[in-house]
């Protein structure tokens, strides 16, 4: 069955149609950058957090050795002392350089401005502006520029070649000859001015500067400041990770393409501590099983773009990064679903630095271990086994105290939500209750991540069917998320059941009432058979493994 190509507003026509997605605060006319989870949308998106914390958290597979992975959790506060914030560099360093377009009232990243410059015998010699990656405002450009050169009886050879905004506009005075992205004349662009990615607040009665506090821009600053809380509370080991799922916020200046960049979102964090010299191994064991992971629940490969991020893309603190990348429709370049990240020692030791606090690790079986061998042979001689002991102590000791190495394997809780909502939109051919082919819209989720695992119908609203089916739908409530439906013809009941995913739909028909069979249908093969109503839900057990 052929796919096709996705049409987004359909998608999420769809979405706000069978209540996945909501525009926050609707009946006021919305409020950009926000969006409610309906009562399938909150369904999808916990199987997709509670499928991430059994794989990685509570079952996580082997090490790169073999060994078993210690992972534990956490849940930290959204707003923290704002001093974690200064010792990450989010106070002094998150921030954007923002252009503010005084017609259109709209505001840019100066640093995702591109121009491409006007017929170089008209003067003033132009520019005009667009957003880097956005097709269509490149082709207003051009047409802008196109335009132009027509009204003086030019025309424009070559294509131009965009340049970034950040080098035309260094002089002040080249700003009076960019137009913006959404005008038509020059001049309207302001200079390109700080500004911060954090929400702040006030913690108390007076909204003074002692008081000032942020909503957290990430979730992993929580996990680094109660490392040292976790080791003495859970008796952990290095290598050892912790993990949590949680809400972030910041301002995004151009909240876009539906869920995947908004200005409340939720992230799925691990930050994995280990030794400095095992650290690039442990970097390649999570970077290759976060991208295997998203193929078992059913994002197709070829979808999956995995890339090293070059040596000037990393940020300043790491040592590699992994941008596990996903093909949305609405792009046409591939868009960032996860960064597995090898931060070093960075935040550990930024945040040592401003708290005074000590976050070093000592690995005491490994000093206990090198004290007994290096001290067998005086095993019969008390006296010299003190001596060397403090010897050791003087000068081995400080080997075995470290600052660990952390990779981050982050992931947007909302992005994959997404990405599985794309992933799974299907357009194929159905048979109607007469056996004519017609369009069904079905929605392939995979069966851990779909909001509704089973729908279950009577046939027929009587000679006990009802009763039967309802019994049957108690006993799987109790289980999973399961709907039941008695209401219309039965190939409705199945559409109905398509276009929210649900993988199997159980009948309950004038046989089953004889000998206790019932037809499982299944969502994507349509295939039907007939089963033991005993064996339902050993059924979808099975498909949910």
């Amino acid at each position: 069955m052929a796919t096709v190509k996705l049409d987004m507003e359909k998608l999420v026509s769809l979405c706000r149609r069978r209540g996945f997605i909501f525009q926050s605060s609707e009946i006021y006319g919305g409020i950009n950058g926000f969006w409610d989870y309906g009562p399938l949308g909150v369904e999808l998106k916990k199987n997709i957090k509670d499928a991430w914390w059994q794989d990685m958290v509570r079952n996580p597979p082997p090490g790169p050795d073999g060994q078993e992975i210690t992972m534990v959790g956490l849940d930290c506060a959204i707003i923290m002392n704002p001093k974690v914030w200064e010792a990450s560099g989010h106070v002094g360093g998150f921030s954007d350089p923002m252009v503010d377009c005084k017609e259109s009232k709209k505001r840019y990243r100066a640093d995702q401005l591109e121009v491409i410059e006007g017929h170089h015998e008209i003067l003033p010699l132009l520019y005009y502006a667009y957003t880097s990656n956005d097709q269509d405002l490149l082709k207003a450009a051009l047409k802008k520029a196109e335009k132009a050169a027509r009204a003086s009886a030019k025309k424009l050879v070559d294509t131009p070649v965009g340049q970034a905004f950040m080098n035309v506009a260094k002089e002040v005075s080249r700003l009076a000859q960019i137009v913006g992205p959404d005008v038509d004349v020059p001049g309207t662009l302001t200079e390109p001015r700080a500004f911060n990615l954090m929400f702040e607040s006030y913690a108390g009665a007076i909204q003074s500067e002692e008081n000032k506090v942020y909503l957290r821009p990430e979730t992993a600053q929580g996990i680094f400041v109660n490392f040292k809380n976790v080791v003495d509370s859970t008796r952990v080991k290095i290598p050892f990770g912790i993990a949590q799922i949680g809400k972030a916020f910041r301002n995004e200046i151009n909240p876009r393409n539906y869920i995947f960049r908004s200005r409340e979102f939720e992230q799925m964090e691990i930050e994995f501590f280990c030794h400095p010299d095992e650290s690039m191994k442990w970097y390649e064991y999570w970077r290759d099983l976060r991208k295997k992971w998203y193929s078992t629940l059913g994002i197709q490969s070829e979808n999956l773009v995995p890339r090293e991020q070059g040596k000037e893309e990393l940020a300043h603190y790491s040592i590699g990064t992994t941008d596990i990348e996903y093909m949305f429709p609405f792009s046409e370049e591939p868009q960032e679903l996860e960064g597995v990240a090898h931060r070093g020692s960075f935040d550990l030791t930024a945040h040592m630095t401003k708290s005074g606090k000590d976050l070093t690790y000592f690995d005491e079986e490994g000093w206990n271990a090198m004290l007994q061998e290096r001290l067998e042979p005086f095993k019969e001689d008390k006296k010299r086994r003190e001596e060397e002991k403090k010897k050791l102590e003087k000068d081995e000791r400080s080997k075995f105290i470290f600052t660990p190495h952390v990779i981050e394997p982050s992931a947007g809780a909302d992005r994959f939500t997404l990405a599985v909502l794309c992933e799974s939109y299907h357009l194929d051919q159905a048979p109607d209750a007469n056996g004519k082919m017609e369009e069904r819209l079905v929605m392939r989720f995979h069966p851990r991540l779909a909001p509704v695992k089973a729908a279950v119908f009577p046939l027929m609203k009587k000679e006990g069917m009802p009763e039967k089916a309802q019994s049957l739908y108690r006993e799987l409530k109790k289980h999973y998320k399961v709907e039941y439906d008695e209401a219309g013809a039965v190939g409705r009941r199945y559409r109905r059941q398509d276009e929210i995913g649900t993988p199997f739909c159980i009948t309950i028909d004038f046989d089953t009432m004889k000998d206790d069979t019932v037809t499982i249908r299944d969502r994507d093969t349509l295939q039907q058979r007939r089963i033991p109503i005993g064996s339902v839900l050993d059924e979808l057990r099975k498909a949910m493994a």
